[in-house]
């Protein structure tokens, strides 16, 4: 649904809703006067219950026409042929009061429904639609449609972000919930990307614009909301499907009914009694709140389908770098021989790698210049692949690389074990040993916790990794994954995931590289890092925004709670049918008690299924455990 669309939709019921009102009022004073019989000229006719069902009925009545032409059996046809049954025997007042049942019905699930709509025009309506931009030395206010990438965007505080983009100057702390789900402002320095949809707290902000419009983390939130309203997965068809048996079922049992007892009412209350409009209208709408629910936590999922499947993930396959790791390798350890200071190790290493583009020595040359450390040019600089550097630098020659390029040399380092974590940087200055820099790409803060959290759900937790097995042990054992598969490559990864999908697993796989878009596309949920490549995004159906694995671990719980909450509605319809078709069939349920108990449980399972439109999540499995762990240092301080 467009923006467009939805304030369509929003107007459009709002005209809906005071016919509605309008059918519902007439019909409540029209029972009310049948009941006291006010105007009966006629035994067994009444002409204000006539013509009271006539205008308050006509909805359920053209709906069931539709349904009897397209040869779909449905509630709205089975309450239908109740109504005009009790009418044909004289039940004016039952059959006024089934249609103000159902009405009722109907207005809270439209009224529900609703709501979720309106939670999208509010996505829609919260991001500005125009921006103060910096062109030719001067600010001036423009539309989006006007803005490209590479503009700069003025945000002032207090102003909402109108672009995704990074700051070129400026410092402050910016409100990003409605996209990552953090409950506290993030801090935003030079460097820093910003979202559109999020709250400028405190400083001038100047961004310069990456994306606009539809192409934003925020538009693609608006993009997947909309789209999955349009949807269907499995599961809702399977509910349609339940709802015409259930009403086959009933028609049967009233047949059944009337051949033992003869009596119309019974066999009228067992028709009014059967519903399966809690599973027809709460299904779908379970499924647009879970996906509402998980856009708030700023995970995008693209549809339906992929929220229910994700509710019955048992595989969590992670890959290593972007997705665990920071994905920016960086100096973790210094370890000089005796004799030598950290500042001198670093600076030789970053003297002979400063001319190198390798990761490792981007890594070196940056922690030289973050400690303040000045970086002279070598004089001279050769590269050995497989080896390392050989620079010379004052007269004095230098060898950065790996043990290979030192021994080669004829420097002893026998008594050197290394620490085996990362990727080692060994240096030597003159044929003499000065010792080790390692460097890594540090492990996300969150990982540990969000991989404990899977565990504890009874997930399997797999890593696929394209480093060697040393690396991917190491990562494994830290974060407490189950198994670990190192040394692969992306058709290697693509193989693994399908295999296991063809054993009926239910796989989900997380990555964010070029590298694990063909294992993402045949998983059976793909899920890619909002920092990821686009085509590992394009590939994946969920894609979490704030590159955050707790919102992964958050994302399962709601869709597990979607899946229970269906799952109760099925289970829920089945028992209440059952019952109540048993006493209606033996007389214990005239047709006003089976209209109550037919509407009073189809208002219980759509209400189940609003809960997943609650507007606020309320506190994440983290928060509660941090909150446990405050306790329990709160009293042994005690």
């Amino acid at each position: 649904m467009s923006p467009v669309a939805s304030q369509g939709a929003v107007h459009g019921h709002a005209a809906f809703e005071r016919m509605a009102v309008l059918r519902i009022s007439i019909g409540i004073l029209a029972a009310a006067a049948v009941w006291l019989r006010l105007w009966e000229p006629f035994v067994a006719f009444s002409p204000i219950g006539a013509l009271a069902l006539a205008f308050a009925g006509w909805p359920i009545l053209r709906e069931a026409v539709s349904n009897l032409l397209a040869r779909r059996m449905t509630m709205e046809l089975s309450m239908t042929i109740a109504i005009l049954a009790a009418a044909a025997i004289s039940e004016w007042f039952t059959a006024l009061v089934v249609t103000l049942f159902v009405l009722l019905a109907e207005e809270l699930e439209h009224m529900t429904v609703a709501r979720g709509r309106l939670a999208i025009l509010d996505l829609v309506n919260f991001v500005p639609k125009e921006a103060r931009v910096r062109r030719d030395g001067e600010v001036v206010t423009l539309p989006l449609t006007e803005i490209r990438p590479g503009d700069l965007v003025m945000v002032s505080p207090g102003e909402k972000v109108p672009v995704d983009g990074e700051v070129v100057a400026g410092h402050s702390y910016v409100d990003q919930s409605r996209l990552t789900g953090e409950s506290m402002p993030a801090p935003k320095d030079v460097g820093a990307t910003v979202y559109a949809g999020s709250i400028n707290q405190l400083g001038l902000l100047e961004i310069a614009t990456r994306q606009v419009g539809v192409d934003t983390s925020y538009g693609r939130i608006i993009q997947a909301v909309e789209a999955a309203e349009q949807t269907r997965a499995p599961v809702e068809k399977l509910a349609d499907q339940l709802a015409g048996y259930l009403v086959y079922v009933a028609l049967a049992c009233a047949a059944v009914t009337w051949f033992i007892s003869q009596n119309i009412r019974d066999t009228i209350s067992v028709v009014i009694v059967a519903g399966a409009c809690g599973i027809a209208a709460g299904t779908p709408l379970a499924i647009l709140g879970g996906i509402g629910r998980a856009a708030r936590l700023g995970s995008i999922i693209k549809g339906g389908i992929h929220l229910e499947t994700l509710g019955r993930v048992d595989t969590i396959v992670f890959d290593k770098t972007g997705t665990l790791t920071v994905g920016e390798p960086v100096v973790t350890r210094l370890e000089p021989a005796p004799g030598v200071k950290d500042e001198d190790l670093l600076r030789l290493a970053a003297i002979a790698e400063c001319h190198s583009e390798h990761p490792l020595a981007r890594a070196v040359v940056a922690e030289a210049e973050k400690r303040g450390i000045a970086v002279a040019e070598p004089e001279t600089f050769k590269y050995t692949v497989a080896r390392g550097i050989t620079a010379s630098h004052a007269g004095r020659t230098l060898l950065v690389g790996n043990r290979k390029l030192l021994v080669e040399a004829g420097i002893d380092l026998s008594g050197e074990a290394g620490s085996g974590e990362g990727s080692e940087i060994l240096v030597a200055v003159d044929g003499r040993y000065l010792g080790a820099v390692t460097v890594a790409d540090p492990i996300r803060e969150e990982a540990v916790p969000a991989v404990a959290q899977l565990n504890e759900l009874g997930l399997h937790t797999m890593l696929l990794t394209g480093d060697v097995g040393r690396v991917g042990r190491q990562v494994g054992e830290r974060l407490g994954i189950a198994e670990v598969k190192s040394d692969l490559m992306p058709e290697d990864k693509h193989r693994l995931v399908s295999a296991m999908t063809e054993k009926m697993r239910v796989v989900a796989m997380i990555g964010d590289g070029v590298n694990d878009a063909p294992a993402l596309a045949v998983a059976s949920v793909g899920i890619a890092m909002g920092s990821g490549t686009d085509i590992a995004q394009e590939s994946a159906d969920i894609v979490l925004i704030g590159n955050d694995l707790n919102k992964l671990v958050e994302t399962i719980l709601i869709a597990r709670k979607t899946r229970a909450i269906i799952m109760q509605n099925f289970a829920g319809t089945l028992l209440v049918d059952a019952v109540g078709i048993g006493l209606a069939a033996f007389g214990l349920l005239d047709p006003l008690l089976a209209a109550g108990i037919h509407v009073g449980s189809e208002l219980a399972f759509i209400l189940n299924s609003a809960r997943l439109l609650a507007l606020n999540s309320g506190p994440s499995w983290q928060a509660k455990l941090a909150a446990r762990e405050s306790r329990s240092v709160s009293g042994g301080l005690a």
